[in-house]
């Protein structure tokens, strides 16, 4: 049997950081424990992160299409706030960008990873941004890191 484990720490890579300015105090918490996690645990120098703000979470999708168009990033970290509201733009707006992101993923084999809330009200938003729940930005700067990691060893595998 073969296995393959990612771990965490991750030297000479590059990240983005693609943040939603709509909820922009959520937002700050999930970027806070993203950066944390990549310059902490990862061991990534504020030179190779990059963080693009942009104004709404549905403009996402077209800066990951270009950063990771660009390969200059082992990954990309999407962070935003989507939060429920008394119509159905809240599902049109969050399969969208869920969709959209996956195909730029598989299309590029980069690793984009899904850093963006979706809730039902603003107190979850809050517990998920670093009260409560935790943190979805540490989460995803780990499954960042974890991802590049087996990526590299499935590459040199092949090889």
């Amino acid at each position: 049997m073969k296995i393959i484990n990612g771990s965490f720490s991750s030297i000479n890579i590059n990240i983005a950081i693609i943040v939603s300015r709509f909820n922009e105090f959520i937002n700050k918490s999930l970027l806070n424990g993203s950066i944390e996690i990549l310059k902490r645990i990862g061991k990534i120098s504020d030179n190779n992160i990059t963080i693009v703000w942009v104004p709404g979470v549905y403009e996402i999708p077209l800066i990951v299409q270009l950063l990771a168009n660009s390969k200059k990033y082992n990954a990309i970290i999407t962070l935003g706030t989507i939060i429920k509201g008394d119509t159905k733009h809240f599902n049109y707006i969050s399969n969208a960008i869920i969709s959209s992101i996956s195909n730029v993923m598989l299309k590029t084999e980069i690793p984009v990873i899904l850093g963006i809330l979706t809730t039902d009200n603003i107190e979850q938003a809050i517990n998920r941004s670093g009260c409560k729940s935790g943190n979805k930005g540490i989460e995803a700067a780990f499954n960042a890191l974890e991802m590049i990691s087996i990526i590299n060893i499935i590459n040199k595998k092949n090889k």
